[in-house]
């Protein structure tokens, strides 16, 4: 017995021996609060717990396949990696279905949403052009740069996902920020963005994004209609207050207050039914994973480990603060998911991918002896 529990200890240490043991405890805890959670916004129907751990178990699969691909192989694979995703975003556009554009793929089993591989795709593309230049980038090598961004990005706004394209587009951006881009260019670019915002506003903008943007400046104008979600949202958040009301006891979800209280807006039910000890509990450990991806990014021996890490460490913040702001009434709403916690699968699958990436970067990091 002695010597068959060994060998299932060796075995066990020889299977994960590439994987982050802090940023995986970590992770874990955050999808077993999701499906806690999802459990109770879902009516307690184990159906969406079963589907959605299913794809927890896909995303981690993914995650222990790319821990243990060294970053070298990696950045070798990653223009081949940018150019197949870009397959499917151009094919969403003919062949996608969704209720605002084309944002899905119907494969029959389940739906597949081509945006969501371009939160690990593209950044690790703009990594790889720019570990291949001297850093900082110079004027050539950051327009370069900003068509491998932009190229995508575009594809996406013109689904139309303004909230996946945006975070698809600040994903490249850390990486140019973290090759030591000056701070004084991200200022020219949010000028330049401010500068066209109004002949977006008169044809680039469907109504219902419009609708999204006044509803965020004034929900109370329109409190039935296009402010309900902000407006119920915020009712759950305060209700929830210190403790919460219990598990499966929330009200504005149950009684079908809040719409797409089991994705977008799920972070409120958290809120109502845990309280602030919930939500200070989740974003603790959110704010571990993003300082455990800064800190692997730091100690990286090679550019291309530290951009890829570091760009999806913060990137991963982003995904938080825009969720969190947009339940909060603090940013208007875009159908960004709440990392780990909201339904969905192709997110989550990327998302854990994506943390492989950075699990890698920490697995193979030469070790240096006197």
């Amino acid at each position: 017995m002695r010597y068959l529990l060994r060998w299932l200890f060796d075995l066990v240490l020889r299977f994960t021996r590439t994987l982050d043991l802090p940023l995986l405890g970590a992770l874990l805890a955050l999808m077993g609060i999701g499906l806690a959670v999802l459990y109770s916004a879902g009516d307690q129907s184990p159906k969406l717990v079963i589907a959605q751990g299913a794809r927890f178990g896909v995303g981690l699969g993914f995650m222990w396949l790319l821990s243990r691909m060294p970053p070298a192989q990696l950045r070798n694979w990653t223009p081949w990696v940018y150019a197949i995703s870009l397959v499917p975003l151009v094919a969403v556009l003919f062949l996608g279905t969704g209720k605002h554009g084309r944002h899905w793929i119907n494969l029959g089993v389940f739906y597949f949403q081509p945006a969501e591989l371009l939160k690990l795709s593209l950044p690790m593309m703009a990594a790889w052009y720019l570990n291949r230049r001297p850093l900082p980038p110079k004027l050539g090598v950051v327009l370069m740069a900003a068509v491998i961004i932009g190229a995508p990005t575009g594809l996406i706004l013109m689904q139309p996902d303004f909230g996946t394209a945006m975070l698809v587009g600040i994903s490249g951006a850390f990486v140019l920020y973290l090759a030591g881009l000056p701070w004084w260019w991200f200022g020219a670019a949010l000028a330049s963005v401010a500068a066209i915002a109004p002949v977006a506003w008169l044809w680039l903008l469907r109504p219902y994004q419009k609708d999204r943007i006044l509803t965020f400046l004034n929900p109370e104008s329109d409190p039935l209609g296009t402010g309900w979600n902000i407006i119920q949202s915020k009712i759950a958040i305060g209700g929830g207050g210190f403790t919460g009301k219990g598990w499966g006891e929330g009200s504005q979800s149950h009684l079908d207050y809040i719409p797409e209280h089991t994705t977008d807006f799920i972070f409120a039910v958290l809120s109502e039914e845990f309280g602030w000890i919930g939500v200070i509990t989740v974003l603790a450990l959110y704010l571990f994973v993003i300082g455990r991806c800064l800190w692997i990014a730091a100690g990286a021996r090679d550019g291309y480990s530290r951009l890829i890490a570091g760009a999806l460490g913060l990137a991963f913040c982003v995904y938080v603060i825009v969720n969190g702001g947009m339940i909060a009434g603090l940013l208007p709403v875009v159908g960004v998911p709440m990392p780990l916690l909201s339904y969905g699968g192709t997110s989550a699958v990327s998302l854990l991918a994506g943390l492989g990436v950075v699990m890698a970067v920490q697995a193979h990091r030469p070790v240096h002896t006197r």
